[in-house]
């Protein structure tokens, strides 16, 4: 199992479709968020560490929009609880089929993972000492997040631990113009052509909805958390840590 340098907007294209998360994407996505997503592996770590604190014994964590199983796996070899297990979850067929051959890898068998394709807004969160939506809810209609995150505070424990992470906007329209520039500076440095940069943003406009940390902050608390605020950020992107 290989993955492949992501070169999906590399060459000029006549009609640039929507982003979706079909199989072309799951090739390379390792590469696209690595080259994308600014501290990336910094948050991975971390949700590896918060598992170690937060993660209670005879509870349940879920992995909501899992992608690849990245977080998944973070969690699931750092955990220390006794009886615990993972529930990963996202829609798209061709990242669950991909995440299956990641965790039959993975030789940390000691937390069970469970998998399932389906709508995260169609899952009953129990039991749980601690949920990731790692770059996720952007993904969501924004009149569905309220919902989503209230079911998710519902289903956590006391205690229990939210990781969201997201490509956050700023209100200050200079500063919003600064972090997008750095932003691309960023990808150019990792190897993204203008070409490339272009064509992606025009993919995911529309489809990747952004909002402030301030709104963010607000849903957390209005959902019920108790303690809400932004433990990492880099440019225009952030993850905040939620506890119920």
């Amino acid at each position: 199992m290989t993955d492949s340098r992501d070169t999906l907007y590399a060459n000029p294209l006549a009609d640039v479709s929507s982003f979706s998360f079909d199989q072309q994407v799951v090739d390379v996505f390792p590469d696209m968020i690595k080259r994308s997503v600014p501290g990336y592996a910094t948050i991975l770590s971390m949700i590896g560490t918060l598992a170690e604190r937060y993660v209670t014994s005879d509870s349940r964590c879920y992995d909501l929009g899992c992608s690849l199983g990245a977080a998944t796996l973070a969690m699931r070899h750092n955990i220390r609880a006794a009886n615990t297990q993972i529930i990963a979850v996202d829609n798209s067929s061709a990242m669950i089929s991909r995440a299956q051959q990641v965790i039959a890898a993975d030789s940390h068998e000691e937390v069970p993972v469970t998998l399932r394709e389906a709508l995260i807004q169609s899952i009953d969160v129990d039991n749980a000492s601690m949920v990731v939506l790692n770059f996720t809810l952007q993904f969501i209609a924004q009149a569905e997040r309220d919902t989503l995150l209230a079911n998710i505070a519902k289903g956590l424990n006391t205690g229990g631990v939210l990781i969201l992470s997201e490509k956050v906007a700023f209100a200050d329209e200079p500063h919003q113009q600064l972090m997008t520039d750095l932003h691309h500076q960023f990808k150019r440095a990792n190897g993204y052509s203008d070409l490339e940069i272009a064509q992606k943003r025009a993919a995911i406009d529309n489809v990747l909805i952004p909002e402030s940390l301030n709104t963010h902050r607000q849903r957390l608390r209005n959902a019920g958390f108790a303690s809400v605020d932004v433990w990492f950020q880099c440019l225009n992107f952030a993850s905040l840590i939620a506890i119920k």
